[in-house]
């Protein structure tokens, strides 16, 4: 049995890192391994440069990045069989073994010495580099978890955000009393102590939702992520948090410009995860929420008359959604010195250097032709300045 066929053979065993084996550029390897041929070499290597030139990078990386049944032990802190922590090493071991195979390894093997394309190979500790990765489980994570910071729901199923906004709280100014509570609150949750879900509601263009995302931004190294949902989404709520109830990492629940109206069927959903139904709870998890509305429901004089005989009762449990909420926090359009505090401060960041009465005067035009102060009229404003746009442009 040559190199190759015995490595074929013992990568057909592994147990504990089986998933990697489903990966396209892993069945290129076995593929390879098992036909010997340069139709199959030049398949695999096809496939590995898609991945880059590095042979050892690709491996080290399905490995780390395999979701399997020691690592979700792991995560839940459950006990490891001893036969399980030997398969590991095992697998470890043959897994760094392969990682060395060069070109010449394959031709040797086959007896063929005309070309084939080659790859580059780096010496690294498997068993070590597994270690430190599981050490930093409750820190980076796991799967797509340990790669991507913030999330969505796509078609029933958690997808990653490949390019999430990159706000960071030193970007936005004012404000710092309401965002001390958010970061509270948040840092509540890190450190695995009690943490409230929180509204964040208030006048539009006031940094709310960018408050949420810088905060996931300056935490996400110490195993903080972020699930947006869609308010048509509700109803999905208790799955994702069944979902990621055993997950190491600590999640945001985001709810973006959230309302309902007064017969609206994803209410339900909300009202349970908010109060706690024992199907819909996830302990590593909040949601927070923003609104332009305080008490969430939109309602109308028509919803005061109709055919509901408890409908005061009605009304009085969707107006009182806002207070199933732990922490409020408040964002208020800036009064003046407050915006123009703002429209300094950003200016400041963006390089943007003007007289300040003259910068202040042109701030405050500007929001009179918008639709009033706000953080967002000030963003804008210094963008506009910065992009060299004449400034009764629209």
């Amino acid at each position: 049995m040559n190199q190759l066929n015995d490595l074929y053979t013992r990568l057909s065993g592994l147990a504990v890192f089986r998933g990697v084996l489903k990966l396209k550029t892993m069945g290129r390897l076995m593929d390879m391994l098992k036909e010997q041929t340069p139709a199959s070499v030049g398949e695999f290597v096809n496939s590995l440069y898609k991945h880059g030139s590095n042979l050892s990078s690709y491996i080290i990386k399905a490995v780390t990045e395999d979701e399997n049944t020691y690592l979700l032990r792991k995560a839940r802190r459950e006990p490891i069989p001893p036969v399980m922590e030997t398969a590991v090493r095992k697998e470890l071991g043959l897994f760094s073994e392969i990682s060395m195979l060069t070109t010449e390894n394959v031709r040797t093997a086959m007896g063929y010495m005309g070309y084939l394309p080659e790859w580059e190979n780096t010496n690294l500790d498997f068993g070590a580099i597994y270690a430190d990765r599981i050490d930093k489980l409750f820190t980076k994570g796991y799967g797509i978890f340990a790669k991507y910071t913030a999330f969505m729901l796509k078609d029933h199923v958690i997808t990653p955000v490949l390019t999430p906004d990159p706000q960071r709280l030193s970007q936005l100014p004012a404000y710092e009393t309401q965002r001390k509570m958010v970061i509270d609150n948040t840092l509540a949750l890190i450190k695995g102590r009690p943490a409230a879900n929180c509204l964040l509601y208030g006048d539009a263009g006031t940094g709310k939702s960018s408050t949420v995302k810088a905060v996931v931004n300056e935490f996400a190294d110490r195993g903080l992520r972020l699930i947006e949902l869609k308010k048509a989404q509700l109803h999905e709520l208790p799955d994702v948090m069944e979902s990621i109830a055993d997950n190491p990492l600590k999640f945001i629940i985001f709810i973006d410009d959230l309302s309902f109206s007064s017969d609206d069927a994803d209410f339900g959903a909300l009202k349970a995860v908010l109060e706690g139904s024992i199907s819909s709870k996830a302990s590593n998890a909040v949601i927070y929420a923003t609104s332009n509305r305080r008490h969430l429901v939109k309602e109308s004089f028509s919803d005061r008359s109709g055919d509901d005989i408890h409908a005061r009762d009605t009304r009085e449990e969707l107006a009182s959604l806002s207070e199933r909420f732990g922490l409020k926090v408040t964002f208020l359009k800036p009064d003046k010195d407050t915006y123009l505090k703002i429209v300094e401060y950003l200016a400041g960041q963006y390089g943007i250097e003007m007289d300040k009465d003259e910068l202040f005067t042109k701030a405050e035009a500007y929001a009179l032709r918008r639709s009033g102060r706000s953080g967002r009229a000030a963003r804008h404003f210094v963008e506009m300045l910065k992009a060299g746009e004449p400034e009764n442009q629209q």
